[in-house]
C-alpha cells in the first residue's frame, strides 16, 4: 500500500513592533505583512484535518536570537498533530530545548549549513526522526554550480541561502541534500526562494531535482496556488508532502478541499 502524501500548513513568524509574535506572509522572502495570531491559526488548523503543523520563525537566524520558545509551547499546547519548528537553531542544546518547548521536529538550515556536524549530534542525541533540514533555495545561472537542470530552455543550478534568504553560500543544493542525508536527517524541507507566495505552483524542477538525489522525506514547499499545485509537486516531482501557507491563511481553499482533489485523482491521502 502506497504510503499517504501529507498536507501541511505552515505559519512564518515574526516579532512584531510591541515585541509580540504574529504570523506574516510575504512573496519571494520579502514583503511580509500581517496575517493573524500563531496560536489561533496553530488551533485552526489542528481542527482542519492538517497531518502535521510547521512553525518557523523568520528572523531568527538572520538577527542572531534564539527562537521564541514561549510562543511555540503556546502553540503545541493546541497542537495535537506533529509539530516542527525552525529558526535560530545552531546547537544540540538549541534543539533539546526546543524540544523540550513541544516540537515534535525541528528544522535546521543556517545552523547545519555553518556545522554540518550539528545533523549528525541532533541524529544521534534524538533521532534522525526529529531532525528535518531545510533548504532555502534560489536558482542561479552561472557555471558555478555542480547539478544542473533545465528549466524553461535554460540550464541552472540551485544555490542553499541562509538567514532567511538574505545570504548566498555557494553551497548547491543538490549536493548538501546528499550530504545532510549521510549525516542523519530524517527529512529534507525543500523551499524555493523563486517560488515563494507567487501562488504559480511548485519549484518542480528544484524539488525534482532534490527527490531523484535522496531516499530521505521531501517535503515541497513555496508556490502553492490551489491543490492542482499539490497534485503536481506529487506525481511530477515525487514529494512526500505538500507544505502550503498563503491558500489556508486566507480561506482560498481548506485543507480538506486540497484532499479531496487529490483522493479524487488517486493520490493516498489521510482523510
Amino acid at each position: 500500500m502506497a504510503l499517504t502524501k501529507r498536507i501541511i500548513p505552515c505559519i512564518d513568524v515574526d516579532l512584531d513592533e510591541d515585541g509580540n509574535a504574529a504570523v506574516y506572509t510575504g512573496v519571494n522572502f520579502e514583503d511580509l505583512a500581517y496575517t493573524g495570531d500563531p496560536v489561533e491559526m496553530a488551533t485552526k488548523y489542528n481542527q482542519a484535518g492538517a497531518d502535521e503543523f510547521v512553525f518557523l520563525d523568520i528572523t531568527a537566524s538572520a538577527e542572531g536570537r534564539e527562537t521564541m520558545l514561549d510562543t511555540v509551547s503556546a502553540v503545541a499546547d493546541e497542537v495535537f498533530i506533529p509539530l516542527t519548528v525552525g529558526g535560530g537553531i545552531r546547537t544540540r542544546s538549541d534543539v533539546k530545548e526546543t524540544l523540550r518547548a513541544g516540537a515534535d521536529k525541528v528544522s535546521i538550515n543556517t545552523g547545519a549549513l555553518e556545522r554540518p556536524e550539528l545533523i549528525e549530534e541532533g541524529a544521534a542525541a534524538f533521532g534522525s526522526q526529529c531532525i528535518v533540514i531545510s533548504v532555502d533555495a534560489r536558482r542561479r545561472y552561472d557555471e558555478t554550480g555542480e547539478h544542473y537542470v533545465e528549466v524553461d530552455g535554460e540550464s541552472c543550478w540551485f544555490e542553499c541561502t541562509v538567514k532567511g534568504g538574505r545570504e548566498g553560500t555557494d553551497v548547491d543544493v543538490i549536493s548538501w541534500a546528499e550530504e545532510a542525508e549521510e549525516r542523519g536527517a530524517g527529512e529534507l524541507f525543500v523551499n524555493s526562494i523563486d517560488a515563494d507566495g507567487t501562488k504559480d505552483g511548485y519549484d518542480i524542477p528544484l524539488t525534482r531535482a532534490v527527490c531523484e538525489t535522496v531516499s530521505t522525506p521531501v517535503i515541497a514547499s513555496s508556490g502553492c496556488g490551489g491543490p492542482g499545485d499539490a497534485y503536481e509537486v506529487f506525481t511530477a516531482a515525487g514529494a512526500d508532502a505538500a507544505l502550503a501557507a498563503s491558500i489556508f491563511h486566507f480561506e482560498e481553499y481548506s485543507i480538506a478541499e486540497v484532499k479531496q482533489y487529490l483522493a479524487d485523482r488517486d493520490v493516498p491521502v489521510r482523510q
